[in-house]
């Protein structure tokens, strides 16, 4: 099961894509219930792609929330077209998503 949840529309020549990342997002700077700190686990980088083409990159950090919500919008894509996003982060885990643009 991907933890990428998106979505992508196109409305007079613009695509609009959400999506929702299920993702713990730690700082490094939590302390668990014993008072011990919580590793760090946050997504360093997030890509999208249309067709195989770079369309944009997210470099992200620890002050990122935990679930993040990523919205951009670029023109260029029409219906049909496949979106990819993909992330990584700073454990070198990594998942990917795609949908075709409606």
């Amino acid at each position: 099961m991907s933890t990428i949840r998106v979505r992508a529309q196109i409305s007079e020549g613009i695509t609009t894509v959400r999506a929702l990342i299920s993702h713990p997002m730690e700082s490094g700077r939590r302390r668990d219930e014993q008072g011990q700190l919580v590793p760090a686990h946050y997504i360093t980088e997030v890509n999208a792609t249309v067709n195989g083409e770079h369309v944009i990159t997210a470099y992200w950090g620890p002050a990122v929330a935990r679930d993040p919500h990523l919205s951009f919008k670029f023109s260029g894509a029409k219906a049909g077209d496949q979106l990819n996003i993909r992330w990584q982060d700073n454990r070198g885990q990594q998942d990917s998503a795609e949908t075709t643009i409606s």
